[in-house]
């Protein structure tokens, strides 16, 4: 593609009027959490949002949740060196999704899904663990379980801990759900860093000078797509989980 493109809010942004979910009577809320980093040359700054975005559409689609639209900023403090990016801090993640969480108990939804898009907001795990007891029944997804499923599914060739950042699972989502965001440039930026000891430390900069860490010239429309129906399978099992009698 030759420049970015602007998805359709209703890609990003759940549509439901407020009659919509008194008629759905949802149990369950789903809530993309992303960033706003850099993702190399060829990928935008909002790609983790638009991917959280993707994935909590498709589960809405198939599983009878509350669709809620994402928190854009998190914690990317690691990729601060480039332009455009910007972090809140773990606190202030933590405490916002706390408030969301809270807000939704008083409103009679009793379990909400973090629908994570950037393997930086460690936090959220805090704030899923701290949740039992509280009143309302969280999760994390999609979990490292989930995303091996997934890529197996979709034939992805990069092993996880090389396929760390815009490479060829993100890339291939984005060709397959928004080409219109993928710049030309990802068929040869495949950078490979698998020893990134003191990368919280040191933070990309220490490993890429791209900012890229994967092999996005594997992605594929197709990988993309099984990709994320891969994902929506297993989230039938966390639906079934947080609605289960008893759970708490």
């Amino acid at each position: 593609m030759s420049g970015w493109g602007t998805p359709q809010a209703s890609d990003l942004l759940p549509p439901d009027s407020t009659e919509d979910v008194r008629t759905r009577r949802p149990g369950v809320a789903v809530l993309p959490i992303g960033s706003f980093e850099q993702h190399g040359a060829f990928l935008p700054l909002v790609t983790d949002t638009v991917i959280a975005c993707t994935i909590a559409r498709e589960v809405a689609a198939a599983h009878p949740v509350h669709h809620l639209p994402p928190l854009t900023f998190s914690c990317s403090h690691e990729h601060a060196a480039w332009p455009g990016t910007v972090s809140i801090s773990a606190a202030t993640l933590y405490a916002v999704v706390r408030d969301i969480a809270d807000s939704l108990r008083r409103s009679g939804i009793g379990a909400l899904v973090l629908v994570n898009g950037h393997g930086g907001n460690y936090v959220l795990r805090n704030v899923v663990q701290e949740s039992a007891g509280s009143g309302i029944r969280m999760a994390l997804f999609p979990g490292s379980a989930d995303w091996d499923a997934a890529r197996a599914r979709a034939g992805v060739q990069t092993p996880s801990h090389s396929d760390m950042h815009a490479g060829e699972v993100e890339t291939s989502i984005l060709l397959h759900a928004h080409p219109e965001l993928v710049r030309s440039g990802y068929e040869t930026s495949d950078f490979i860093a698998d020893d990134r000891k003191h990368l919280l430390t040191l933070g990309m900069p220490a490993y890429t000078e791209s900012g890229v860490i994967g092999r996005p010239s594997m992605a594929t429309p197709e990988k993309g797509k099984e990709l994320l129906t891969g994902l929506v399978e297993s989230f039938g099992e966390y639906v079934s989980l947080l609605t289960r009698e008893g759970t708490r």
